[in-house]
This record gives structure tokens, C-alpha cells and sequence, in this order.
């Protein structure tokens, strides 16, 4: 192996093996407290480390570093106490995430790390959004993430790669090729030569390089930066390696040739610097020496004052209470001037207004800039806000999510449209793993509202019809908004966005340009979490939201002699549980009321509670009203039959009559 020392000084070359012994020593360490189940599980970065410590000790240190797994070199090299590192593989309160999940899976913006989860591609998003806040700054920064050769398999790595081109993002993307995806050998994860071949096909430079050569990484990351400064563009590094051990200790090394293991043996990253060191007289086996003293010294001390600490229990309340970010709720009265507002122009001008109070919102989604999107919402943005904050997407819900993330994590807030609420499938998982998961795991809050255009009722079958708002609501950490009036979408929308928890933003499609009323005009917030009781009533309760409560104020007007009292819930978590459990307790009878499928619907919720709350005071049995357990129907009747419209009026009759 040869080092090219280039023009660096003896004091860097000494502080680049001291970091890339540090964490080979460590996991030297972890391997023992392993085998004496003190530790639950590792993953080894044993023959990797000159990657994770070349590309830390180029940047700045503000500068975000996205590692995985097997990247304990990040942690090392950013100067992460080792006794809050050791009390987080433990599981214990000191560590990141107070016990809730386990070694490199949690982030520290003090250290600017942001830790992966186990899905590990949304990872390479989340960098793409760090860097276009780092873009929006102007403020010379670039953003490193790291994936494998196996993790480049997903789909998430090529929307990535592709926001990033598209937006001239400064942002390497290092791929740690060591030959296995797990056990799954490179030949049956890609059919091109190298890594390096893809960059061409998004217009991205790509470099490969000796990933054992911390020199050559170091001096690569420092070059690559020097040019992304000029030029703000991506860069695709792949660092040639090999992983010494097995994925995770229990799953071995036995499909790996031992040919292979001898050859990668030779190359090992420490050993051969070190061999550098001391034939150029930098280091003598004396010093060399000493260091490992010291770092094993270090190492012994904190792991003791880790182990010390007690384990982690569970607090009545802080559990359930930390799986959002407290939020004070800035209450800002309407202004009395109002307008005729569609639902369609409330949401614009809410949008439209908040643009205006919060100078770090960025809104994103597909066509939304000139085009102003397919209902029009963000039409004329452009001219008003520009196009860095006004921002079409390419086609790749996951990528964009993710990108919010990252823009929150650096200071931006933003709302992302999805089309049509039913593509929101392709973008599940960072919403469900990232954005929900964020908070409670390190304590990051996802400041993203994502707007979903949803519904039947339109002819638009099954993809583009969907009422999937319990797919969320079962997720704890997002919030989710359902207004069915012009003036309340306006003042939640509001509200969402002012609040730091991701929000789930459900807008009937079929209201847009049906309803109207008086809105008003200005700024005005209304708090999430509130139902509003639209029709008082004797009789019954129904509880309903969205397009349901229209559905239910025409019904009702139907029906002689029927008191009902309609509740319109226009948020669905969290839920105005009081509201509701009132309105029963009063009425006797209750009828829950969606426009979603039965089974699992959030109307099940909704039921449940009010017969294990309220069942002294009810007079019938709970009984919901839903559209068919079938996919959304084309034709114009079918569709009329699958809605919960359709049986709603015999539902009331027969709980009037119980």
C-alpha cells in the first residue's frame, strides 16, 4: 500500500492514525463484552475504519456526516464522548436515545451526525435535504452520507442521486464497497463494473478510490470539497474495502473464500499506516506504543463509568409524552374582514401567508411551481417566492420525504405535496420510520407538514381515490389534520406548519371547488386538536370528519323528526376525546361515520372508545357507517354504491328506532 503524504504536516498524519486506531481498538473491546453478553449486539467496521476517519477529519466540524452501521469512525473522529457512546450500546439513559433504540441509530446535531435507521436507504434523502439547507444558506458547507454496496441496491439510493443532480446539491455520496451485501456477494447486486460507472447516468462525477488508504480518502474528501465550493454539485466516491468480520457477529464469515479473507488481511488499514509512520520516521514503535496505552486507558474509563450506570426503566408518562416535541400553540384570532373562499383558495392563501411569516419554509412536490400543481394551489408562488423555495420535484415520494427531514434537521421548515394522497404508498416508509420515529428515538423533532389531496367522489378509481388516513393514525408521532370547511383548513394549515411535529394534511379533493364560505382574510391560526360540534342534537351523536360531515348535515336535513348532533372532529390525532365522550353522554346513541373502507378504519377508534368510556350512558349499541371493504370503483354508480353516503340514512333511521 502506498501513502502519499502530499503536503500534509506530521501532526495530521499522527492525528489520522490516532483516529483510525481509537475505533479499532474500541471494537476490539466491544468484541470481549459481546462474548460476556454486556453488550447485545455489533457490527463490525474491523478492516473499514480508514474511510469513516479520513472523510470526518476533511470536513469542517459543522459540517453533517450521515454514517451506518459499521461507520464507528464518525462517532470517534467527531469527538462523541466514548461514555455516552458506551451507555448507548447499553441501552442506558445517558446514551442518545434514553434506551430506545441501539448502537449507531440515533443522531447528535451538536456532533452534526445524523444516525441511520435499519431501512438505510432514506439515509441518502435526508443528506440531500441537509445540503439543500446548506444551499439555501449559502453558506459553503457540504454534506457526506454513507451507504454499502448492498444498500445501493434500493431504490431510495437512486432517487437520491437523482434529486441531487437535479438540484446541484454539494453532497458526496461515499460508497463503502466491501464486497457484500450482508452474505449476497457484489455479482448479485449490480451488473456493472464499479460504482463509479453509475455517476454517469445521473450526470454526477464519480471517483473511485482505496478506501484502506486513509491518505488517499483523506486527500480525496479535502479535494472533492475545495471543488464542490466552486461548483455545488454531487459527487459519487467509491471506496474500495472489505469487512474483516461477518455483517453482525452472530452471522459469520463462512460464504466468504478464504482466499479472499488472506488477500483483504494484507491490506488491513492500521497496520500498513502504521508500517508508513514508522519507516518515514514519523512515529517509532515507542510512540506507537504509548498511544495505544492512552486510547486503551480511555477506553477502560469510560466503559466503567458507562457500566456503572443504572439501567434504563420505564417512567410512567415520559414514554407516551416523548413521542412529540412540546409545542406551545400561538393562538391568532381571525381579523373580522372576510371573504366567499373556496376550499381550494383557503389552503392556497394559507400556504401563500405562511410563505410570508416563516422565511425558512420550502415547499416541494411535483409540479407545483409554474404549473402551480395539478389542482392549482401554488399557482403564481413562483413569481412571488422564487423557485429555491418554491420547488418541483422529480417523481420520487421517498427521496422528497426524506429531503424534508434533512431540511428540518438544518433549520428549515417544509411542506411537501403528494400529488394525490394514494402516492403517498411510495413514500411510506421514511413518513412511518423517520418522521414519525424521530422524535421519541433522539429527540429530533421533523418540522414537515405533507399535504394529501384525498378522497372519492371525482371518477378517479382506484389509484387516485383512496381514503387512507388510518394508515397514519395508527403511527404514533404524526399528527393528522382532516378539515371539511374552507375557514378551518385555512387556520390548521396555519397551525401545522407553526408546529414541529410532521403533520399529515388531508384535503377532500372532491370539496376543493364545491364548498364555499366566509374566511378571513389575514393570518389566523386554530388549534389542532379541537373538534367543533357543527349541529347540536338530542337524539344522536355522529361523529364524523371531512367529507363525512357534509354528507351528514345533508342526510339529517332529510330525516323528519331526527335530533342529531354532528361532530365535526377536523383533527384525527390527537383526538378531542372530550368533545366526543360529552356529545354521547348526552345523546345516549352514537354512529360513527367515514368515508374510509370498515375494517381497520379509524371509525374502529373511534367506537372502541366511546363503548369503553361511555357505556353506562348509551342506549344502543355504537354503530358505524363506511364506504364497501373493496378498492374505489371507476364507474360513476358503482362508486355511488361503494361510499358510506349511500347507506348512511337507513344507519340513522335504525339507531333513531333502537
Amino acid at each position: 500500500m502506498r501513502f502519499n503524504r502530499k503536503k500534509l504536516d506530521d501532526e495530521t498524519l499522527i492525528l489520522l492514525y490516532k483516529n483510525i486506531l481509537r475505533p479499532r481498538m474500541i471494537e476490539e473491546k466491544m468484541l470481549i463484552l459481546l462474548r460476556q453478553g454486556k453488550i447485545s449486539k455489533w457490527f463490525s467496521g474491523i478492516g473499514q475504519e480508514a474511510i469513516s476517519v479520513g472523510s470526518v477529519l476533511a470536513l469542517d466540524h459543522d459540517e453533517y456526516i450521515l454514517p451506518m452501521h459499521r461507520n464507528l469512525g464518525v462517532f470517534t473522529s467527531k469527538n462523541v464522548p466514548l461514555d455516552r457512546l458506551f451507555s448507548q450500546f447499553q441501552g442506558k439513559q445517558k446514551g442518545f436515545t434514553k434506551g430506545r433504540d441501539r448502537s449507531f441509530h440515533f443522531g447528535s446535531k451538536e456532533h452534526h451526525i445524523i444516525g441511520m435507521i435499519s431501512h438505510l436507504g432514506p439515509q441518502l434523502g435526508v443528506a440531500d435535504g441537509i445540503a439543500l439547507a446548506n444551499k439555501l444558506k449559502k453558506n459553503d458547507k457540504i454534506t457526506i452520507v454513507f451507504t454499502g454496496d448492498g444498500g445501493a441496491s434500493e431504490g431510495d439510493f437512486h432517487e437520491a442521486l437523482n434529486i441531487a443532480s437535479v438540484w446541484n446539491l454539494p453532497v458526496i455520496f461515499i460508497i463503502e464497497n466491501n464486497g457484500y451485501g450482508l452474505s449476497t456477494p457484489n455479482v448479485e447486486q449490480y451488473n456493472c463494473k464499479s460504482f463509479a460507472d453509475k455517476g454517469i447516468g445521473y450526470g454526477i462525477d464519480a471517483y473511485t478510490i482505496d478506501g484502506n488508504n486513509v491518505l488517499e480518502v483523506y486527500n480525496a474528501v479535502k479535494e472533492i470539497k475545495k471543488q464542490m465550493i466552486n461548483d455545488s454539485k454531487p459527487i459519487i466516491l467509491e471506496c474500495m474495502t472489505f469487512r474483516m468480520r461477518g455483517h453482525e457477529e452472530a452471522s459469520g464469515t463462512k460464504y466468504v473464500p478464504e482466499k479472499l479473507m488472506k488477500k483483504w488481511a494484507l491490506m488491513d488499514p492500521i497496520s500498513n499506516y502504521e508500517s508508513f509512520l514508522i519507516d518515514t520516521n514519523i512515529l517509532s514503535i515507542e510512540e506507537i506504543n504509548q498511544i495505544k496505552v492512552e486510547i486503551k486507558d480511555e477506553i477502560n474509563k469510560s466503559w466503567l463509568e458507562a457500566e456503572k450506570e443504572v439501567d434504563t426503566e420505564s417512567v410512567e408518562g415520559l414514554e407516551t409524552n416523548d413521542v412529540y416535541q412540546s409545542f406551545n400553540y400561538d393562538s391568532i384570532k381571525p381579523k373580522d374582514k372576510s371573504s366567499d373562499k373556496r376550499l381550494i383558495d383557503a389552503i392556497s392563501d394559507g400556504l401563500r401567508e405562511s410563505l410570508g411569516n416563516h422565511d425558512n419554509l420550502v415547499l416541494m412536490g411535483q409540479d407545483i411551481a409554474e404549473y402551480g400543481g395539478v389542482f392549482k394551489i401554488t399557482d403564481g408562488f413562483v413569481d412571488k417566492f422564487g423557485k429555491a423555495r418554491i420547488r418541483n420535484t422529480p417523481i420520487c415520494e421517498s427521496g422528497i420525504v426524506s429531503a424534508a427531514y434533512g431540511l428540518s434537521i438544518n433549520g428549515f421548515k417544509s411542506v411537501v405535496e403528494m400529488q394525490f394522497a394514494d402516492f403517498v404508498s411510495s413514500g411510506f416508509n421514511p413518513i412511518v420510520n423517520l418522521l414519525a420515529k424521530s422524535f421519541y428515538r433522539w429527540q429530533e423533532n421533523a418540522d414537515v407538514v405533507i399535504r394529501m389531496p384525498t378522497g372519492a367522489g371525482v371518477g378517479a378509481g382506484p389509484f387516485h381515490s383512496q381514503s387512507n388516513e388510518a394508515w397514519f393514525t395508527h403511527t404514533p408521532g404524526l399528527k393528522v389534520v382532516y378539515p371539511a370547511f374552507p375557514k378551518d383548513a385555512k387556520g390548521l394549515l396555519n397551525s401545522s406548519i407553526n408546529d414541529p411535529n410532521p403533520v399529515m394534511f388531508f384535503e377532500h379533493k372532491a370539496l376543493y371547488r364545491s364548498i364555499t364560505e366566509q374566511v378571513p382574510d389575514g393570518y389566523y391560526t386554530y388549534e389542532i386538536g379541537k373538534a367543533n360540534i357543527i349541529s347540536d342534537g338530542s337524539d344522536i351523536t355522529i361523529v364524523t370528519y371531512g367529507m363525512g360531515v357534509h354528507w351528514s348535515l345533508e342526510i339529517v336535513n332529510s330525516i323528519e323528526d331526527c335530533s342529531c348532533e354532528i361532530i365535526d372532529l377536523r383533527t384525527l390525532v390527537p383526538l378531542d376525546k372530550e368533545t366526543i365522550f360529552n356529545s354521547v353522554k348526552k345523546t345516549g346513541k352514537a354512529l360513527v361515520l367515514h368515508e374510509d373502507c370498515m375494517t381497520g378504519g379509524f371509525g374502529a377508534d373511534i367506537s372502541s372508545l366511546i363503548s369503553e368510556n361511555c357505556f353506562r350512558y348509551l342506549d344502543a349499541p355504537v354503530i358505524r357507517c363506511s364506504s364497501l371493504d373493496t378498492p374505489v370503483p371507476f364507474s360513476s354508480k358503482l362508486e355511488k354504491d361503494f361510499l358510506a353516503k349511500s347507506r348512511l340514512k337507513k344507519k340513522i333511521i335504525q339507531l333513531k328506532s333502537y
